[in-house]
Parts: C-alpha cells; structure tokens; sequence
C-alpha cells in the first residue's frame, strides 16, 4: 500500500466518523450547519487527523475510536481556516478549490460556523467512548494549549497580523509558525500518543517528530505560495507576498528554504526510530509533507 492509498484510507474513515459526529444540515438551525458542513467536506487532505492515527499507531495499534478523537483536530483546523479567510484577516475568496465560507454564507454565519466547530470538537473530546478520563483529559489540555494564545494557534496568528509589512527577521519567522502551523500539528501527534497509552519515552519522540514536521509543513507551505498557481493550491496563490506576511523564503530564500525543509524531514524521521516498523506511516507522511505540491 502507498501513501496516498494510506492517506485516502484513513481520510475516507475520519468522514465517515464526521458525518457522524457533525450534526447533520436539516437539523435547526439549517444555515449554522449547512455553513460548518460546506466548510469541514469541502476536501482537504485530513493531514492533522492521519497523523494522529498513525501515531497511535505507532505505540498501539488498531486502538478503536482514535478516529473519533482525530476529527476533533479537523474541526479545530476547519474553523481556523474558515476565520482566516475572513475579511479582517487574510480576506481570501478561494479555499481548497471553493468560493470561502462567508463568500457563500455571509460573514456572520462564518464566524459562527468557525465558533461551532470549535465548540464541537470539544464536546468530542469530552465524550471519546473508548479512552479513560485522565487521558481524556490529558488530550483536551493539550489540544486546547494547541489552539490558543500562549505558543498555540491563535497566537501564531496575531503574530502573522502584526508582523505585516515589518522587517522579515527569523526570530519572529519562528515565533509565528511554532504557534499559527505548529503547534495544532504537534498536538495531532502527541494526541494520537496519549489516546494510545504512550510512555513519557514515547511522547518525547513524538513530540520532537511533532515539532520537526510542523516547521516542515509551514516551509514546504510557504515556498508553495510562491511556486505554485491557485489552480494548483485550491486557494489564492501569492497571498503571503502581496500582504507583505514573514515569510521563510522572505527571510531565508527559496534554496535555502527547500534545504531548511529537507533537515527538519531528516531530523522528524530520527526522533521516531525508536519505534521501528511501527512508524512506518510516520515517516511515510512526514515525506509526503515535505515532497508535497500543493
């Protein structure tokens, strides 16, 4: 089996565990649910959740449920997209392929459909059927870390606002991508981790694997916005340079970028050893994150 039968695999088990979990669009209020359904099945390649299932896998296989937990983290990553492409934020009308969620709805149901989905994944969290109550607690600290201020998403992000149109300089690169891209990433891995019973030595590796390929994940993202069309991307291509957004090429440049992409690969691939034929697909998603086009 290839990766991407892997990926399309466990893509097509984490939607059908959304379509369970999600209420469905005929329930009232229609236009709240019609709105978060377009967003979270409009596509998207389900990285965040495959990643946990794989590192679950990797400490435990076959753990029933994971797939309930990893849906969590695409509702998170769905609601942060939906409130970026906002037009007080990047105010952008193309998402994977698709006109955006408050393009279609108007913004006020987006926001309000970001705010639900991220109220939902929570409530999943809180009543995983098959995971005791301090793991199930252990993984929505983490998740919630993940997604907030403090090194987490939300941080990332207003970092990414306020460092508009200033000086490009590596240490604000780092500081805005360890939150705004890294940091759910990490927590995809770390949960998967958790879910599965992982030791301390276990969660250490996963979380150096985690921190490698979500820097990997944000280089390779950037570079892509740069080379790629939007045709190509599913969403607006050369977004980051015309908002004058810090960018790794805006700082490094495209060589030494693609070389910067190339060592946290190597290094994400050393921290799972320790698990050996276990993580397999961990190292076979970290190499389709890097090699990605698109």
């Amino acid at each position: 089996m290839t990766i991407h039968d892997y990926m399309a695999r466990q893509a097509a088990r984490v939607n059908e565990a959304l379509e369970r979990l999600t209420p469905p669009e005929h329930a009232a209020p229609e236009t709240i649910h019609r709105a978060m359904r377009y967003s979270l099945f409009v596509g998207g390649k389900r990285i965040r959740p495959v990643l946990a299932i794989a590192a679950a896998d990797a400490v435990t296989p076959d753990m029933a449920g994971i797939e309930d937990a990893a849906c969590a983290l695409e509702m998170i990553h769905t609601y942060s997209l939906i409130h970026d492409d906002l037009p007080a934020l990047d105010n952008d009308d193309l998402r994977r392929g698709r006109p955006t969620c408050h393009k279609v709805f108007g913004e006020a149901v987006a926001i309000l459909a970001g705010d639900a989905l991220l109220t939902l994944a929570f409530e999943v969290l809180a009543k995983l059927p098959y995971c005791g109550p301090m793991r199930r607690a252990r993984i929505i600290t983490e998740v919630a870390a993940s997604a907030g201020t403090q090194n987490g998403m939300i941080g990332g992000q207003v970092q990414d606002l306020e460092g508009e149109g200033q000086p490009p300089t590596a240490e604000l690169l780092h500081a805005i991508h360890k939150g705004k891209t890294g940091a759910l990433l990490r927590a995809s891995v770390r949960l998967g981790g958790f879910y599965a019973g992982a030791s301390d030595l276990q969660d250490e590796a996963l979380s150096l694997y985690g921190n490698h390929i979500g820097l990997a994940f944000q280089i390779v993202d950037d570079i892509l916005d740069v080379e790629q069309s939007s045709e190509q991307l599913g969403k607006t291509a050369g977004k980051d340079a015309a908002q004058g957004k810090i960018t790794f090429p805006a700082v490094y440049g495209l060589k030494e970028s693609r070389e910067m992409a190339d060592e946290q690969l190597e290094l994400a691939l050393a921290a799972v050893e320790l698990f050996g034929g276990r993580a397999h697909w961990l190292r076979e998603l970290a190499m389709l994150v890097v090699r990605r086009r698109a």
